[in-house]
């Protein structure tokens, strides 16, 4: 039997202690993105394990505090479907999402007396508290994550990760 090929150091097939090829490189861009979400989400989660909030209720909050400042939450907030399509990660369930920041006094929920099937979500004093305790050590946090990469690596980062998310026609 031959000895396989030791994979390159520094790469993901060294870092996952792979020593049979992948199957095609599409294969391993793909595990390479889901490596390096979970390589830089676990201090993100750390930060907001102390508080007591997922990145998805953040995430929540952050669209509600966004279309409050640009006026397009009007006086009772955004839709909870908007909400749900606003979202970086999509999830099965907004209104659980919602009903835990509703019960933590984060958000708060208003049924539109037009249409009594939408239910507008708005984030309170509380929740945007709870925002401008996190804006900077998340932004730091960031920073730190991305110090080795160049403004220009990011800026292609970025251009290939859109690029990655649209499909062929």
């Amino acid at each position: 039997m031959e000895p396989h090929n030791l994979p390159q150091p520094g790469s993901l097939a060294a870092e996952i202690k792979k020593h049979l090829p992948f199957n095609s490189p599409a294969e391993e861009a793909y595990l390479n993105l889901v490596r390096t979400h979970s390589v830089l989400m676990g201090p993100i989660e750390q930060l907001f394990k102390q508080p007591g909030i997922s990145p998805t209720k953040y995430n929540i909050l952050r669209i509600l505090r966004g279309a409050k400042i640009t006026g397009e939450s009007g006086d009772h907030g955004l839709p909870s479907l908007e909400i749900a399509d606003r979202l970086i990660t999509r999830v099965p369930d907004i209104t659980r999402l919602v009903d835990g920041l509703e019960a933590e006094g984060l958000v708060i929920r208003t049924r539109c007396t037009a249409d009594r099937r939408v239910v507008y979500v708005g984030i309170t004093n509380k929740g945007l508290s709870l925002l401008e305790r996190l804006d900077q050590p998340l932004k730091q946090l960031h920073q730190h994550q991305m110090q080795h990469m160049t403004a220009e690596e990011l800026k292609e980062l970025n251009r290939l990760l859109v690029k990655a998310r649209r499909q062929p026609e």
